[in-house]
């Protein structure tokens, strides 16, 4: 049952069959029953999963409209409605509703499906098959050529080497690009608020920075943490130190040896900031919007030396979006950038002592 039940008026709850709150609790989808005032006197764990109620009232606006075009016509409604994934950010669930009339109008049965799963399914596959065939034609193309060219040399075993030793650099950025789509892939197909667990911020990031340090410590780069506030936040924990991680490794590739990588943390309204700040190269600003999108690469050059593939970021976004989150960047050309991740506090450090 929902676990809030204080928010329930538990004498009207009494009233409604059993049989009915058997079945309802049983469904796959989030069910709710409503009484005048748009009070959920019911709620099963799905409904619970979706965030739509506070305090056992109603939060969607829609929604709301449709149950009193019900109770006043006493006709059942159908439709769709967009619900928040999180109090910040542009993460939207895409829910089909249907409102029925129970008692002359006097309860009101809300029953919500998720339909956000079959869009990110038909998107993954969509989106799949375009960035293989997009991006694998490079490191496919230069194998071909570099095979031939060793055919050709087989006689020359100095030239033999040196286009075995690209054949290598070749195989790994297309190993290290298949992996990055596969956990774009991921990424898109899964709902990490689904499943959540609750998670300390701090926990993450220093796991974050130790998968970080044996690339920073190559590059002679400095990496700190400067711990201030705390906080637990929902979600998935591999997901979420994937984004942590992406970021710390982004900032370390892209920065002069001898500098330093931070990671710095902060709290309001609700809401922890995660910064990565970097004394990097910079961003410049005209292309400071486009770093988000899939496989766009700022210094082309700078990626092919450092590997990288243009997804990072990319999945980042992917990730802090379905965690209801947002994420935005500063940066200045030649003096650093500053990444900051901004995820919905699930409760305070005080509520787990």
């Amino acid at each position: 049952m929902w676990r809030r039940e204080k928010s329930i008026n538990t004498e009207e709850r009494r009233d409604l069959p059993m049989l009915l709150l058997n079945t309802l609790n049983q469904l796959d989808g989030a069910s709710l029953i409503v009484a005048p005032g748009e009070i959920a006197i019911f709620a099963n764990p799905e409904a619970e999963k979706l965030g739509i109620l506070r305090d056992g009232r109603i939060q969607s606006e829609e929604l709301l409209a449709s149950i009193r075009v019900v109770r006043r016509t006493n006709v059942k409604q159908t439709g769709t409605i967009e619900i928040a994934r999180g109090p910040i950010g542009e993460g939207k669930r895409e829910i089909t509703v249907n409102v029925i009339p129970l008692s002359d109008g006097e309860l009101v049965l809300v029953m919500l499906r998720d339909e956000s799963e079959a869009q990110r399914v038909h998107e993954v596959r969509r989106d799949f098959v375009a960035n293989i065939s997009h991006e694998l034609k490079t490191p496919i193309g230069a194998l071909s050529l570099l095979s031939e060219a060793v055919m050709e040399a087989k006689d020359d075993s100095e030239a033999v080497t040196k286009f075995a030793s690209r054949m290598q650099i070749e195989a790994k950025r297309l190993t290290d690009l298949v992996q990055e789509i596969i956990q774009l892939s991921r990424v898109q197909d899964s709902d990490p608020l689904h499943e959540a667990e609750v998670l300390l911020t701090s926990d993450l990031i220093k796991e974050a920075l130790d998968q970080c340090r044996t690339t920073a410590d190559a590059r002679k780069i400095s990496l700190f943490f400067q711990e201030s506030k705390d906080a637990y936040i929902q979600g998935d924990h591999d997901q979420l130190t994937m984004a942590i991680n992406n970021l710390i490794e982004n900032a370390v590739n892209y920065s002069p040896q001898g500098t330093k990588v931070s990671v710095s943390t902060s709290t309001e309204n609700g809401i922890i900031s995660i910064a990565v700040s970097d004394q990097g190269i910079g961003i410049p600003e005209a292309e400071v919007e486009r770093i988000f999108e899939r496989f766009y690469r700022v210094d082309p050059a700078r990626s092919r030396e450092t590997g990288g593939t243009g997804l990072g970021l990319s999945i980042v976004k992917h990730i802090v979006t379905k965690h209801g989150g947002e994420i935005s960047v500063w940066s200045s050309e030649n003096v650093g950038s500053t990444f900051t991740i901004r995820l919905p506090i699930h409760e305070s450090i005080e509520d787990h002592k």
